[in-house]
């Protein structure tokens, strides 16, 4: 199974999903990120390496554009916010089907945005980042069922 984690810029949310996401090792899933609006290869930001390196998780230390070829390679595309589903199924309309918001997926509840850190203060990424491990827990649930725990 592949999963495309979306954001804005790819520096903050989406690789932070993806280290998370990864870091469960979870049995045929593959996962990579982008941004709608990344510079591709901008290095991610100093509080999303921070942390994801003091969880000793694996992770993509720079930006990547949303590439066509990545939407098709997906099976499910999950953005952080409504704004990012919406663009990427104008984008991308025949692969629509595909693309939810992560909150919406997973019924977190709370609306459907995860919150953006950007700009913000270590503590403020360590919530987002904490967030994003509820979600991939969730996540994980959701699309092993009764397997969730299956790790390669």
């Amino acid at each position: 199974m592949n999963i495309y984690l979306i954001c804005t810029g790819n520096t903050c949310r989406s690789p932070m999903a993806e280290a998370v996401l990864r870091a469960r090792k979870i049995n045929k899933v593959e996962v990579r990120s982008a941004g709608i609006h990344a510079v591709q290869g901008m290095p991610i930001s100093d509080h999303a390496t921070t942390l994801i390196e003091q969880a000793g998780m694996p992770y993509t230390a720079t930006s990547n554009l949303v590439a066509e070829t990545d939407v098709v390679w997906a099976d499910y595309i999950f953005t952080m916010t409504d704004v990012h589903k919406q663009v990427m199924r104008m984008q991308f309309p025949n692969e629509a089907n595909k693309i939810f918001t992560l909150k919406e997926f997973v019924a977190h509840g709370d609306g459907l945005n995860v919150q953006d850190p950007f700009g913000g203060s270590l503590e403020v990424y360590r919530q987002t980042f904490e967030e994003l491990i509820i979600l991939m827990e969730k996540l994980e649930e959701k699309l092993l069922g009764g397997h969730a725990g299956e790790k390669n």
